[in-house]
């Protein structure tokens, strides 16, 4: 394997980014992608229900828990970021999807002070809101297409195909190759 390519697969620091074949990241951006998708959910059922205040709350809730989880999953994807090669087609995209991201936390920053203490009068989300938030979960989607590309197309902090090769052999074969994945 080239050094940059094994490079890119090792983490920075294993404590805080994860273990090799382990990395962090990938169960961190869980947590923002899940609270802003659950709070689009709730700014809609604010328009659908006849007391919308609870579900417009529990978005505002939402979003400002998808800021905090965002920017712990932004720290740590920074170190895997800073161990793929400069000038390299990954490292490229990885700065792309980090830019993708900074925007779109900073987009669910203005919607979570727009709306801050505006629902004290059991109101549905404004259109606006509405807007942003949707605009700002589609551009997440896209940034989470090019992470994914980091890591599936690109592996990036995946482990090598020799460390992965021990998942598919058979109980009792040690040696490598088709044999041990069952094949003749």
């Amino acid at each position: 394997m080239s050094e940059p390519l094994d490079r890119a697969k090792r983490p920075a620091n294993a404590v805080l980014s994860g273990p090799y074949g382990h990395p962090f990241h990938p169960i961190l951006v869980t947590v923002p992608i899940g609270a802003w998708v659950s709070a689009l959910v709730f700014d809609i059922g604010s328009h659908a229900v006849d007391d919308p205040g609870y579900l417009a709350r529990g978005a505002e809730w939402l979003i400002a828990i998808g800021i905090v989880g965002a920017l712990l999953a932004a720290l740590i994807g920074a170190l895997d970021l800073l161990r793929v090669p400069r000038g390299t087609a990954a490292f490229r995209t990885g700065l792309i999807h980090a830019t993708l991201n900074v925007t779109v936390v900073v987009l669910y920053v203005i919607n979570f002070f727009w709306r801050r203490g505006s629902f004290d009068d059991g109101t549905a989300v404004s259109g606006g809101q509405l807007t942003l938030a949707i605009v700002s979960l589609a551009a997440l989607g896209v940034s989470g297409f090019l992470g994914g590309k980091l890591a599936y197309h690109f592996g990036v902090r995946v482990a090598d195909e020799q460390t992965q090769l021990e998942g598919y052999r058979t109980a009792g074969r040690r040696s490598g190759g088709t044999a041990a994945l069952g094949r003749p």
